[in-house]
């Protein structure tokens, strides 16, 4: 019983001394992590201002920072454990890492696509900050890139969260990369006016919107589309800014509609409602109907 207790007390007494031994490298490593943890964050902020004012890219120079912070980070931590005398702990992680990158490849394939794709789209992409876009079906402003996902804010209101894979390998249309978007709309009228001078009423509305853009390379037109029911249909095509896409965009659609309205009744053009064509199949005995031709 007395060799047992002595045999503990050792013990005891020997880790005190070696605790005591490693303390120094202990208090070292601590330093080292947190110097690892202010000297990243440092670096990878002074990157990120660095390439946002050099290139103009918030989303590549973001991307990039946060990287730099976090490899410098991982440095400091395994710097930290073999100053503690925990080296082989450190050794440890990077075989274990090695032996398990298989593994965790299979496991975790989808966020190393993402990530990968991250790293990728951080130096090209066919987007920037505030681009209105459409990925497959989700369509907003871009907002973020973040190392697994890139973030958009649609125009109703809705966070969405798209992985960067998805982005790499999708459709994507960007609807203010050169600034400028085509809208078009149709509107009929009647088979007795003249659709010439119909036309050249139009454009003459087009040209009353200070916010319809024309030039050589963005013409505003109109075309014969379709002979409906009751009018002869005019398509009619018309470009404007889309820095703000969407409102302004849509409020300009709103304003040309409008003012082509209003120029075709001044005009004296006639925009007749659809016929609706009522057959009667000889069982009806009565078939009221008045005509009021009286003005009031």
């Amino acid at each position: 019983m007395q060799n047992n207790t002595t045999t503990i007390t050792e013990s005891i007494t020997l880790f005190y001394n070696q605790f005591i031994e490693q303390l120094p490298g202990i208090g070292m490593g601590i330093l080292l992590v947190i110097l690892g943890l202010l000297i990243g964050s440092w670096i990878g902020g002074f990157v990120k201002r660095r390439l946002s004012i050099k290139t103009g890219d918030p989303l590549m120079s973001k991307f990039l920072g946060q990287a730099i912070k976090y490899i410098l980070v991982i440095i400091a931590v395994m710097l930290a454990l073999e100053a503690s005398g925990l080296g082989s702990i450190a050794t440890g992680i990077l075989t274990a890492a090695g032996a398990s990158a298989v593994v965790l490849g299979f496991a975790f394939k989808d966020i190393g696509q993402n990530f990968i794709a991250g790293i990728i789209m951080a130096f090209s992409r066919p987007f920037d900050v505030d681009d209105t876009v459409q990925i497959d079906d989700n369509f907003g402003k871009v907002k973020a890139l973040e190392f697994r996902y890139t973030k958009l804010k649609s125009f109703d209101g809705k966070d969405v969260y798209i992985p960067n894979s998805d982005v790499l390998t999708k459709p994507v249309t960007n609807y203010t990369e050169d600034g400028f978007f085509r809208w078009d709309f149709t509107i009929g009228i009647a088979y007795e006016d003249n659709i010439e001078g119909a036309k050249q009423t139009v454009l003459k509305a087009l040209k009353k919107e200070p916010n319809v853009i024309e030039d050589k390379e963005h013409e505003n037109f109109v075309i014969e589309d379709e002979l409906a029911t009751s009018t002869v249909n005019l398509k009619v095509f018309f470009w404007v800014d889309t820095k703000d896409f969407r409102r302004m965009a849509l409020i300009t659609k709103g304003n040309v509609v409008r003012n082509v309205k209003e120029e075709l009744e001044s005009a004296g053009y006639y925009m007749p409602a659809d016929i609706q064509e009522i057959k009667l199949y000889g069982r009806e005995t009565e078939f009221p109907l008045r005509i009021n031709s009286s003005k009031k």
